[in-house]
């Protein structure tokens, strides 16, 4: 927690947005100001640089990675500190103008002022669509992540990855999941990747899961067709993991669900974490 916070608290949110643009023309500044978010990760921003720092106002630090195929992805850091150092891209030349993935590390203090180094990753993965070029590219990705996540761990105190993965890991995390074991997004062998990342082999851990326990959702995302925000027919496909030692110093974690279907700002909703370190 660094020194300049007058908190006891490190508050990171993250929320697919759904076009940065729309977003706000809905609401988004009205969610966003009284929440007191001190690390903001934004996932399909779809939107040039100056219209990222326009809309999000004065009083951020803005990391963005604009996909170059205009009006898709894009992710975003922002944030209340500015960051020691920041990167774009997962490492994959395939992936480098694909804005999925940005990395900004942090100095945090402690309550006795002991620093420690934190990444936050903001990342947005494919969609993807069985059986298509768009399904090899989510699992390219997602073969790369295995390779970064555990880069991470090493390069920083604490790493945290946030973000839209479009996977949901459980079936728990799907209220259709029996409908929807042959789509894009709850797939076994995009399941099993979540079985490795939150496995032995590379040991980070699903902070909302280990802060709900096993209950069906929390869920981040539903359809825009039909009543399936109204029924809260969603899925959890919105993340954040974290090594071990951060996941511990996690004390809550809320879906920020909005009242009704006709207010929301996006088809996700943010998921708020607030950190103890």
């Amino acid at each position: 927690m660094s020194s300049a916070l007058k908190k006891d608290h490190l508050r990171i949110a993250s929320v697919n947005v759904n076009g940065l643009r729309a977003a706000y023309k809905k609401g988004m500044a009205e969610w966003l100001e009284p929440r007191e978010v001190d690390i903001l990760c934004l996932q399909e921003v779809r939107a040039p640089d100056a219209i990222v720092e326009e809309l999000l106002g004065e009083g951020w630090y803005i990391l963005h990675a604009e996909a170059e195929a205009k009006g898709r992805a894009g992710v975003a850091i922002a944030s209340r500190e500015e960051p020691q150092a920041t990167r774009v891209g997962i490492g994959d030349d395939f992936f480098a103008t694909a804005g999925r993935w940005v990395e900004a590390d942090y100095i945090v203090r402690d309550a006795d002022g002991q620093a420690s180094q934190l990444t936050v990753v903001s990342a947005y993965v494919h969609s993807g669509e069985a059986g298509t070029p768009k399904q090899d590219d989510k699992f390219r990705f997602l073969d790369v992540m295995v390779q970064r996540l555990p880069e991470l761990a090493k390069h920083s105190d604490h790493a945290l990855v946030v973000g839209d993965l479009n996977v949901g890991h459980t079936e728990l995390d799907i209220r259709n999941w029996k409908g929807n074991v042959k789509r894009a997004g709850f797939l076994p062998e995009e399941r099993a990747y979540f079985d490795r990342f939150f496995g032995e082999e590379i040991g980070w851990k699903d902070v909302h899961r280990g802060l709900a326990g096993n209950v069906d959702g929390p869920y981040t995302w539903w359809s825009q067709r039909g009543q399936a925000f109204d029924n809260d027919t969603g899925w959890r496909i919105d993340y954040h993991m974290a090594t071990p030692a951060l996941a511990a110093a996690a004390v809550s974690a809320v879906v920020d669900r909005a009242a009704s279907w006709d207010t929301r700002f996006s088809d996700h909703a943010p998921l708020v974490v607030d950190y103890r370190l």
